[in-house]
């Protein structure tokens, strides 16, 4: 059995489930729902890498919790694709492909343009004025250099956005893509040199909005997230480290973690 500590550093996840579970539980939430939640969390934000057996016991013991819960977490977020499960081979992380972040950014990319030109025939000055706020926490959060914060604020900025197009249906659509953008945000901004110029990206999309300009929106919107999507295509799997079809092979182990 791996020590405590062990797991800790390979699922990061011990300290904060532990609080969490006390939480949650102490306002009544199923404990299944719980460990679903916090594994999902974990995975989306990368600190259980692409790959990772998920050892139904050790994720047990780590999270001081049944194998129960566990399993039928896993067996969840395999219906999310976000784990595999393989016949004699057990769980893992899925990787993320770079197709699928290709198509992902496709789609972001014509919601998001429609959603600026939306924007910038309703916004209004106090709207704009909460736009200017992020853009300058975003720029702040970048000098610091403290990831978590970064991506707040960059997935803030794109939502605030698309809700300020007022339009349901767009919004809904918008955050069905959400989980797999975030996954490769976190990918995305591990190399600076990648993210040094959004903000001045952001504070022009935001120009943009504030003239009341459809048009300029749209493109500026537009241009942005097609950066991300041309990147992607250009380094692909040498940048990401995911193979074609983003399958990751499971670990050496041969225990059958289910």
């Amino acid at each position: 059995m791996i020590e405590r500590t062990l797991l800790s550093a390979r699922y990061g996840i011990k300290g904060r489930v532990e609080s969490m579970l006390n939480f949650e539980l102490e306002n009544h939430k199923p404990l299944r729902e719980i460990v679903y939640e916090q594994l999902k969390f974990q995975i989306l934000k990368g600190k259980i890498k692409p790959g990772t057996r998920m050892m139904e016991v050790e994720l047990a013991e780590d999270m001081g919790v049944s194998r129960t819960p566990v399993r039928e977490a896993i067996r969840k977020l395999e219906k999310e694709a976000l784990v595999v499960i393989e016949p004699r081979k057990g769980a893992y992380v899925s990787g993320i492909s770079v197709k699928e972040m290709v198509d992902t950014l496709v789609v972001r990319e014509e919601l998001e343009a429609l959603a600026a030109s939306l924007a910038a025939k309703r916004v209004t000055e106090e709207e704009l004025d909460d736009l200017d706020r992020n853009v300058r926490q975003y720029t702040e959060a970048i000098a610091s250099g403290a990831m978590d914060k970064i991506i707040h604020a960059d997935e803030s900025f794109h939502r605030k956005i698309v809700g300020l197009s007022g339009n349901k249906a767009l919004i809904q659509l918008f955050e069905s893509v959400q989980e797999l953008s975030l996954r490769f945000r976190y990918l995305y901004y591990e190399d600076f040199s990648r993210y040094e110029n959004m903000p001045v990206e952001h504070k022009k999309i935001v120009e943009a909005i504030r003239s009341g300009d459809s048009d300029a929106a749209r493109t500026m919107s537009d241009n942005h997230v097609k950066k991300l999507k041309d990147f992607v295509v250009r380094e692909g799997e040498s940048a990401f480290g995911s193979r074609e079809d983003g399958e990751f092979p499971p670990a050496s182990r041969e225990e059958d973690v289910l």
